[in-house]
C-alpha cells in the first residue's frame, strides 16, 4: 500500500488522525464539508459576543493525565496554553440556597453534610466512590501488532488503580440513576444529581463526572474551542498536511474490495487508504457496497442520540458574581419543542474577555431533549424561524425570573437546534453524544470492517458516550490500524 491518505471529516477525530498519520509519513488530505474545521468543537460570534458551542470542560487538560500527551502530540495543548479551573466547578441554586460542587472532594462532602445532615451516610458513600473513581485514569493503549517508537505501558500502580476503580464503575453501571438518587432525602441534592446524569441511565456517570474534577482534571483551555482547534490545524499544516473546506464527500471509491479514493463535489481524490471520520451512524451513503462488521451492527442497535436546543444570549449586564457553570430550578416548567424543562443549566462567560465585552456577559444554555422530529416538522411546515423566536423569548423570560438584573438587557440571542448541528457538523439527528444505558459496556469499537480493505473509521461514536477525548483517541486508533496494515512505524507521543 502507498502513502496517500484521504480523511473524510475535519472534526477532532479527523484532525487527530491527520496529525498522527502525517507524523508517520503519510501524505494526508482532509475533506471538510464546513467552511471551518472542528466539527462539534466550535464557537461562533454574534455582535461582539462569542458563544461557546462545543467545549465546556476538557478531560486531559491536566499535564499528569495520559490524555494530555495526546492533546500535546496533536498540537491542541502546549506549555503556552493557560488552562482555567473554576471553583466551585458547578453550583445549583435551590430555593434561594446554593449547592456547590468543589474539586476538593472533602470540601464538597463537608458542604453537603452541612446542607443535609440526614443524608450524611449516603453523602460519605458518594464521596468515597468519587475518590475511588477519580483514580480511573483512561490509559492510552497501543493496538496489538503495531510497531511503535515508544510502547505505551501504564505503571503497575496505575493498572491496579484502574482495575479497582473499574470494578466500582461496572458495579454502579448496573444501577439505574433513578434508583440511586432516591436514596437521598434532600430535594435539592436529588434534583442536582438528576441533572448531572441528564441523558444518562446509570449512576456511574454521577461518579465519573465528579471524579474527573476531583483529580484535578476537567479544566477549560483559555479561548475555548476555536484556538484549541486552530492549534491542531496549525500542527497538521506544518507537517505538510492539506485540508480542503466546503467539500462534502459523496462516495468512497472501491475496486476489488479495496478503497482507492474519494469522490467529493465533482472532484476525485485518489487514495491508498481512507479514514472515515464522519458520524458512523450515517455513513452508508458513502459506499456502493455497505460496510459490514459486528461492531457496526452493535452500535446501530444500541445507540440513542443525545441532542439539544442550544440557546445563547449576549447580555448587557455584569454577571461576574455568578459562577461559570450554574443551574437554576425554574419557578414554572419551560416548554421547548414539546418537552418540559424544570431547570436551566447556564454557562456564564462574564469573567472571560474572549467571550464577553467589558461589563457584559455571554451566556449559553443547553436544553437536552429528543427534539429532532419537532424541529424537522417545523422546518417542513415553514415555521422553523418562528419556533426559534418563541424558544428565545421563553428562555429569556425564564432566566429573567432567576436573574432580574438582565430584564430588557438582552442585546443578542441565537438558537441552534439539532437541525443546525446536522447541517454544519453532519451529525446523526444533530446529536453530539450517545446516551449510555445501564446495560451498555464502556468499550471502544474496532476501526475496520470485514468486507472493505483500506478503509478505517474514527469519530466520537467509536466509544460511547463520546466527547472530545474519545474523538481524538479514535483518530489515533485508526492510524494505528493503518500503520499495522501497512507495516509502518507508528510515531508515538513523547
Amino acid at each position: 500500500m502507498g502513502k496517500q491518505l484521504v480523511i473524510i471529516g475535519g472534526g477532532i477525530a479527523g484532525l487527530s488522525a491527520g496529525v498522527y498519520a502525517q507524523t508517520c509519513g503519510f501524505d494526508v488530505t482532509i475533506l471538510e464539508s464546513h467552511s471551518i474545521p472542528g466539527g462539534n468543537c466550535t464557537s461562533w460570534k454574534r455582535r461582539g459576543y462569542l458563544f461557546e458551542g462545543g467545549m465546556h470542560w476538557l478531560t486531559g487538560s491536566n499535564r499528569k493525565e495520559p490524555m494530555y500527551k495526546v492533546w500535546r502530540h496533536i498540537g491542541a495543548l502546549n506549555d503556552d496554553v493557560t488552562v482555567h479551573y473554576p471553583e466551585p466547578f458547578k453550583e445549583y441554586i435551590h430555593k434561594g440556597a446554593s449547592i456547590r460542587l468543589y474539586r476538593d472532594v472533602d470540601l464538597t462532602e463537608k458542604h453537603m453534610i452541612a446542607l443535609s445532615p440526614s443524608d450524611e451516610k449516603e453523602i460519605r458513600a458518594l464521596c468515597n466512590n468519587i475518590r475511588k473513581v477519580s483514580k480511573l485514569v483512561m490509559p492510552v493503549a497501543d493496538l496489538s501488532g503495531v510497531k511503535v517508537t515508544r510502547k505505551q505501558r501504564p505503571p503497575i500502580k496505575l493498572l491496579y488503580q484502574y482495575l479497582s476503580s473499574n470494578h466500582k464503575m461496572r458495579k454502579s453501571s448496573q444501577i439505574p440513576k433513578e434508583d440511586y438518587i432516591k436514596k437521598f432525602h434532600h430535594e435539592g441534592l436529588r434534583e442536582l444529581f438528576s441533572h448531572l446524569c441528564a441523558g444518562k441511565y446509570s449512576a456511574t456517570w454521577l461518579y465519573f463526572s465528579m471524579a474527573v474534577q476531583a483529580r484535578g482534571d476537567g479544566g477549560f483551555p483559555e479561548g475555548g474551542s476555536l484556538p484549541f482547534v486552530g492549534r491542531i490545524v496549525k500542527k497538521f499544516k506544518e507537517l505538510g498536511g492539506n485540508i480542503v473546506f466546503n467539500t462534502r464527500a459523496d462516495r468512497v471509491v472501491t475496486e476489488n474490495g479495496k478503497a482507492i479514493g474519494v469522490e467529493a463535489g465533482g472532484t476525485y481524490f485518489p487514495a491508498d487508504a481512507v479514514i472515515v471520520a464522519a458520524d458512523a451512524m450515517q455513513i452508508d451513503h458513502l459506499f456502493d457496497t455497505l460496510p459490514q462488521a459486528p461492531w457496526l451492527d452493535e452500535m446501530r442497535a444500541q445507540a440513542k442520540p443525545v441532542m439539544c436546543t442550544f440557546v445563547s444570549l449576549g447580555i448587557n449586564a455584569d454577571l461576574k458574581q455568578y459562577p461559570k457553570d450554574c443551574i437554576f430550578k425554574l419557578d414554572a416548567p419551560l416548554k421547548i419543542a414539546e418537552h418540559s424543562h424544570d431547570f436551566l443549566k447556564v454557562g456564564n462567560y462574564a469573567n472571560d474577555s474572549h467571550y464577553s465585552p467589558a461589563g457584559k456577559a455571554a451566556v449559553t444554555m443547553i436544553l437536552t431533549s429528543d427534539s429532532y422530529d419537532f424541529w424537522k416538522k417545523a422546518r417542513e411546515e415553514g415555521r422553523y424561524e418562528e419556533e426559534k423566536e418563541k424558544v428565545a423569548a421563553d428562555v429569556i423570560a425564564a432566566l429573567t425570573t432567576q436573574l432580574p438584573e438582565i430584564a430588557d438587557r438582552v442585546e443578542v440571542y441565537d438558537v441552534a437546534t439539532p437541525l443546525t448541528y446536522e447541517r454544519y457538523c453532519a451529525n446523526w439527528k444533530g446529536s453530539w453524544m450517545t446516551k449510555m444505558a445501564h446495560t451498555m459496556k464502556i468499550k471502544a469499537y474496532p476501526a475496520v470492517v470485514s468486507n472493505i480493505s483500506g478503509v478505517y473509521f474514527a469519530g466520537q461514536r467509536m466509544r460511547p458516550p463520546g466527547g472530545l477525548p474519545v474523538a481524538a483517541r479514535s483518530g489515533r486508533a485508526a492510524v494505528q490500524y493503518l500503520c499495522r496494515d501497512t507495516n509502518t512505524l507508528f510515531i508515538s507521543e513523547e
